[in-house]
């Protein structure tokens, strides 16, 4: 089973920016279709976005996040990466990559997941 890393969370005003990165090992994501997750004190772990093997199909959960965030990946660095901008207080979570669960079972095991953090 492959593994992964994620890092880039932090603490940030509202209205900052965060670049997520995602390093995978022990598989090649790109064979995959990949996705953001992220999980809320006290909530269940929800989609965020996702992107297909090749890149050309690209979802995001909600209409908020779609236009504040970009999910990419870089195959030939096996790693996702999602740019969050205009980061709001709701967007407080910790964060986790995977294969998209909507067309594949989770390939990889879970990674440690990076905590972001907004302040209003």
């Amino acid at each position: 089973q492959g593994q992964l890393d994620e890092s880039g969370g932090g603490l940030v005003q509202a209205g900052g920016s965060l670049r997520l990165s995602c390093a995978a090992s022990g598989r090649n994501i790109s064979d995959y279709n990949m996705a953001w997750y992220r999980q809320a004190p006290g909530k269940e772990r929800e989609i965020v976005a996702s992107i297909s093997w090749s890149g050309a199909n690209i979802n995001y959960a909600t209409y908020s996040v779609k236009h504040r965030f970009t999910i990419i990946r870089d195959n030939d660095k096996n790693t996702l990466y999602l740019q969050m901008n205009s980061l709001k207080p709701e967007s407080t979570a910790m964060y986790y990559c995977n294969t998209d669960h909507h067309s594949d079972p989770y390939y990889f095991g879970w990674g440690p997941g990076t905590q972001v953090t907004v302040s209003s």
